[in-house]
């Protein structure tokens, strides 16, 4: 198969490696519409609650964001040195934000300006959108299931 503009070395086609340390991506994309949802609902919340009503949404939106981005972060740290390590951290990740998370809201509490509904239903939707970003960010990325083949095994070396 040729290339259209023959750029590459004899004007045919290689093949693309891995993408590489696709969390930053991922981390964007899921921002990004997770982000956008929270700010339409705040827009939405604050002529009919009020502004606290829309600094509950941004505050739902904000909790959720940190959850899964202290994840793709570490991934992305993590994943740079060892791919294959990335997904252990991610549980340890998680069970670490779990009891973070839970202490930090228990010794907080409820402020007295939030608005639970706007909290809750954004915080819902922000999981939801977050969820269907990271999934669509994750499969359009490229990842290497094989070794690539080395040049001696290409010419029929003893390395195959």
């Amino acid at each position: 198969m040729r290339s259209a503009e023959g750029s590459r070395s004899g004007g045919y086609l290689t093949a693309s490696g891995p993408t590489k340390a696709p969390w930053l991506g991922i981390l964007r994309s899921a921002l990004a519409l997770s982000g956008g949802a929270a700010v339409l609902a705040a827009a939405a919340a604050a002529p009919i609650s009020g502004p606290g009503a829309a600094a509950s949404a941004l505050s739902g939106w904000f909790l959720i964001a940190a959850f899964f981005g202290i994840s793709l972060l570490v991934g992305h740290v993590v994943g740079r040195s060892n791919p294959s390590g990335a997904i252990g951290m991610f549980v340890v990740t998680y069970a670490i934000k779990i009891a973070g998370f839970a202490v930090i809201l228990l010794v907080l509490g409820t402020p007295e300006w939030l608005h639970t509904e706007w909290f809750a239903l954004t915080a819902v939707g922000a999981v939801v959108l977050w969820q269907f970003a990271e999934i669509r960010a994750f499969s359009r990325s490229r990842h290497l299931i094989y070794s690539d083949v080395t040049d001696t095994a290409r010419k029929g070396g003893s390395d195959a």
